[in-house]
């Protein structure tokens, strides 16, 4: 079973910063790849940034050269450095693990989310 435990969250004013932090709970299970995801009310869950095992990201392109993701592998817990803050990067933010479970195989889970709140 894999559980996710994110952090961070809040509000700030445009241009500030904020730190979001997901832990993930496993056993039995290799994680692969953890990041992050965000949806904006009436908007479609979009990616935000990922990063896989190995260290490689990939990011939106609009939060590219504000946004930083990184990884704990021992702790397994996954961060989001987010700096020069926008409005339009107000979303409920979701943490997001794929890996393989020894029992049920390739999954997927997602964390309940955490709200950002960015005022202009």
């Amino acid at each position: 079973q894999v559980q996710l435990v994110e952090s961070g969250g809040g509000m700030v004013q445009a241009g500030g910063s904020l730190r979001l932090s997901c832990a993930a709970s496993a056993s039995l299970f290799s994680i692969n790849a953890m990041g992050w995801y965000r949806q904006a009310p009436g908007k479609q869950r979009e990616l935000v940034a990922t990063i896989t095992s190995g260290g490689s990201t990939n990011y939106a392109g609009s939060v590219k050269g504000r946004f930083t993701i990184s990884r704990d592998n021992a702790k397994d817990t996954v961060y989001l450095q987010m700096h020069s803050l926008k409005p339009e990067d107000t979303a409920v933010y979701y943490c997001n693990l794929s890996g393989t479970s020894v029992i049920a195989g390739d999954l997927e889970v997602w964390g309940e989310g955490t709200l950002v709140t960015v005022s202009s």
